[in-house]
């Protein structure tokens, strides 16, 4: 009997902090993250992949600006950025997954679905902009480019540096949430909802539009999860398990997790909103909308039964 898996991988599955980006980086992460999914394909899982797109966006935000200052270039909305992120990035997973799949003699398709996400308009977070998306700048640059573009910038909760923070509003709806669905069950290894999908609202004539924000990647992964009806739901970050007193010396590590449990410490405050937050608030959404698990891990413990967070009903 087949079951379906939901794979969200975080940013450091394509750009690993120290790196500059070049393609050639990012394909060699995209591989040596993915080849870990073989395993939950040779025990019968179907696959949706889902992906940040963090740095690769704020990349073409900047590429954006200096195509405008330098050959004035019309400078594109976000929404149009995440599109063009999604496309890329899926078409990077896509082709190093085919290459797996031949490694290990096995047959199925892979695609790549570009996929909307309704937000309200209405949404209180275009008013209190949180996410953070591009490159660490020092504080003298940020403050510059807000000077010149009227960007909002947040010190990283880890001091690493500055980034540009935009709003991230509740995702309401996969809009192809169907179609995903059909191929998936079908056996098709479907990536989609890259960087949380591109956010569109409904206008007066109920016509679709886009809007300047970025949807939590994790948050909408855990909506798709359940509105297709996954068995799983894994979280793929930088640590092998959620920790408590996160960086102090009663630091604990989280294994099997109650549902209740992990709703107390997020209410505790126990995780950062620019961090692990999003992701064990995607994971209590999952677990209390199907009833079934999420695991939280590194990439590489991904079939190590012994290694994660599993929060649990």
């Amino acid at each position: 009997m087949k079951k379906l898996a939901v794979v969200a991988l975080g940013g450091n599955a394509l750009l690993r902090g120290n790196q500059v980006g070049t393609i050639k980086q990012q394909e060699k992460n995209t591989y040596d993250t993915c080849v870990n999914l073989i395993e939950l394909i040779r025990n019968d899982y179907n696959l949706v992949i889902t992906h940040g797109n963090g740095p690769q966006v704020g990349n073409i935000l900047l590429r954006n600006e200096a195509g405008y200052n330098t050959y004035k270039i019309p400078r594109m909305p976000l929404d149009i950025c995440v599109a063009d992120s999604q496309g890329g990035i899926g078409y990077m997973i896509e082709r190093q997954i085919k290459n797996i799949l031949i490694e290990n003699n096995i047959k199925k398709n892979v695609v790549s679905v570009i996929s909307e996400v309704l937000v309200d308009l209405n949404d209180p977070a275009f008013q209190n902009l949180t996410k953070p998306i591009g490159t660490f700048f020092i504080k003298e640059e940020a403050e510059l480019l807000t000077k010149i573009n009227n960007f909002v910038f947040k010190e990283d909760s880890r001091k690493r540096g500055w980034r540009r923070v935009v709003a991230s509003p509740e995702p309401l709806e996969i809009i192809n949430k169907e179609i995903i669905k059909e191929l998936a069950w079908d056996g098709n290894i479907v990536i989609t909802a890259g960087g949380g999908g591109i956010p569109v609202f409904l206008d007066d004539n109920n016509h679709y539009q886009g809007i300047e924000a970025v949807i939590d990647k994790d948050i909408a992964s855990s909506l798709l999860a359940s509105l297709i009806n996954a068995d799983k739901f894994f979280i793929l970050t930088d640590v092998p398990y959620v920790y408590i007193n996160f960086h102090k010396p009663n630091q604990k590590a989280l294994e099997k997790v109650k549902l209740d449990e992990i709703i107390k410490y997020y209410n505790a405050g126990e995780f950062a909103s620019g961090s692990m937050g999003p992701k064990i608030k995607a994971a209590i959404n999952f677990v209390q909308k199907t009833g079934n698990e999420t695991i939280i891990t590194e990439a590489t413990q991904l079939n190590n039964t012994e290694t994660g967070t599993r929060i649990v009903p």
